[in-house]
């Protein structure tokens, strides 16, 4: 019971970094625009926030540097896509490109450093219950933080205004643009949006979940998120239950070495890419439910003289 209770902490923890990273490209999507970019941004926030643990100390100001500069590079894919209107796909695939090649480049002289020690998490009273303390109330608070986020998101979409704008946004551009709404600012302050917070899981990675830098540390968890977002069908409370699954399938491979299963720890790693491929194979078996549920001008360029 011990271990199945440490399996579902390590679940929620892994979970909470797609989570995160899914919720800020589900606020993208909503507004029309894919990027394919994740894994860039999030390793060039990864690297800005343990970059500025290392010299403040401040895992706080280590998140806030990891969102800017997810913002940053958000802003830079933004401004190529929505105003030049470059294609967002080729464009996203770059912004993972340079993302990956100048972490490296900037990151060599902090792979030896080390962070400061963080003290226990755990809510008080909560976190001494038996099992369920340990599986549920002994986080780093992102993790409340990332089920908050959800139940904000759900609220902005489908509450607010300003979240159906963000939605007439992507599914008509052009109604919404004659209407008088500015389409392309919405665009990019979406865009920012959804890369602040990507840029926060990336941060999330290098200060708490493994606080340490390497090349390549988010390997892959872009990937995952941006398939993410087409599992959950661009719904919120769906991101948050896909990330604890595809956490769950994570931290299985761990589970299973750590109780003797002789498999190769090659095809354990291989497992959460593998999970991933199943589930958008099944998923594309039903189109008509993806299209329903597909922000209708995603991917599109828009043209406010046309």
């Amino acid at each position: 019971m011990e271990s199945i209770a440490l399996l579902i902490a390590a679940s929620l923890n892994a979970g909470t970094v797609l989570a995160i990273a899914s919720l800020g490209l589900l606020i993208n999507e909503k507004a029309g625009i894919v990027n394919l970019g994740a894994e860039g941004m999030m390793l060039c926030a990864a690297l800005a926030g343990f970059a500025t643990v290392v010299h403040t100390g401040s895992t706080t100001l280590g998140f806030a540097a990891g969102m800017a500069a997810g913002a940053l590079l958000a802003a830079i894919f933004g401004g190529l896509v929505i105003w030049l209107n470059t294609n967002q796909y080729a464009t996203g695939l770059a912004l993972s490109l340079f993302g990956a090649g100048f972490s490296a480049f900037a990151g060599t002289r902090y792979v030896q450093e080390k962070l400061p020690e963080q003290g226990q998490f755990a809510i008080p009273l909560l976190g001494d219950i038996p099992l369920i303390g340990p599986a549920l109330f002994r986080h780093h608070p992102m993790v409340y933080v990332c089920v908050a986020l959800v139940i904000f998101m759900i609220w902005f979409l489908y509450r607010t205004r300003a979240g159906l704008v963000l939605r007439s946004v992507g599914e008509s551009p052009e109604s919404s643009h004659a209407l008088g709404y500015p389409v392309r600012r919405i665009r990019l302050v979406a865009v920012m949006a959804g890369g602040a917070l990507c840029g926060l899981a990336g941060a999330y990675v290098s200060t708490v979940y493994t606080p340490l830098w390497v090349e390549g540390m988010i390997a892959g968890k872009g990937w995952i998120a941006l398939a993410l977002t087409t599992f959950a069908t661009w719904r919120p409370a769906r991101v948050l239950l896909g990330a604890y699954l595809f956490g769950g399938v994570t931290m299985l491979q761990f589970h299973l070495q750590g109780v003797g299963v002789n498999v190769p720890s090659q095809f354990l790693t291989m497992m959460p890419y593998v999970a991933t491929i199943v589930v958008l194979v099944l998923i594309s078996r039903n189109p008509t439910w993806i299209r329903i549920n597909m922000p209708t001008s995603i991917g599109k360029p828009f043209y406010p003289g046309s």
